[in-house]
């Protein structure tokens, strides 16, 4: 199934690379306006030039910076007139547990997780609500619902952040802004790489490698999800595909959820 998204605008966080770049590329193909965001300028940069033909903006922006992220949002409304979707992508996960978690890595996890979330949520709102089509969708991960104790800090702030989206779906309904979230549970990305890249020699081939690291955490499909799997579920979230969802989850762990619904 395609759809035609011109004049449509998607705003992606997170936006310069795996989840978030492929995202970024539906969108563009769909005929949609683009803008991207992300922290350091020379990967933004670099995104860009990877990016397919189509009406893209490219703003150098961090989240939990409220007036840059309000500037991020008056640059985009400025370029293409309005909103329709936001996807909050921003994020990374902490390795720690409970005995090694520091207090201000605790409030560090949980600043990017809500804020990351709230800043741009509320910037964009104002021009969310004129549009006909209007959605915000949040990459999240299965540790909001199924912690591991090696990523402690991360699973706490995850399952708050899922809280506060279903909390959001029922307020902004009102005002007919959609919101949802993705839950991923293994997805390849530059961390798997930078591991990889730091086995001693002998080692396997890379996806053999990813193979045996998928079979290690018990994945059921065998293998690690991708990017551009991910990005096809914020699409359908962000787009009319999904015109009457909102307050749900899809779930991307290849088979590793053990909750029911």
């Amino acid at each position: 199934m395609k759809i035609d998204l011109t004049g449509h605008t998607a705003v992606i966080t997170g936006g310069t690379s795996g989840i978030g770049l492929a995202t970024a590329n539906l969108f563009l193909e769909a005929g949609a306006n683009v803008a991207i965001c992300g922290r350091d300028r020379p990967r933004l940069e670099a995104a860009t030039q990877t990016l397919p033909d189509g009406p893209t903006l490219a703003v150098q922006c961090d989240v939990l910076d409220k007036k840059n992220v309000a500037d991020f949002a008056a640059q985009v409304t400025a370029a293409f007139g309005g909103v329709d979707t936001l996807i909050n992508n921003a994020g990374q996960a902490r390795v720690s547990n409970y005995e090694n978690t520091t207090d201000e890595a605790w409030r560090e996890e949980l600043d990017l997780k809500f804020f990351g979330i709230l800043n741009p949520s509320k910037a964009f709102q104002p021009a969310l609500e004129k549009s006909d089509n209007a959605a915000i969708v949040c990459t999240s991960s299965l540790l909001a619902r199924q912690p591991e104790p090696h990523l402690v800090a991360t699973a706490a702030a995850r399952a708050g952040q899922l809280s506060l989206a279903h909390s959001m779906a029922r307020e902004l309904a009102a005002k007919n802004i959609r919101v949802n979230s993705i839950l991923i549970g293994v997805v390849e990305s530059a961390q798997w790489s930078r591991r990889y890249e730091a086995l001693p020699e002998g080692k396997p081939a890379y996806d053999v490698w990813l193979k045996q690291q998928a079979e290690i955490k018990g994945v059921p499909l065998g293998r690690f999800g991708t990017p551009e799997e991910a990005a096809q579920a914020l699409f359908f979230l962000g787009t009319p595909l999904s015109s009457y969802t909102t307050g749900s989850t899809i779930d991307l762990s290849g088979g590793v959820s053990r909750h029911v619904g």
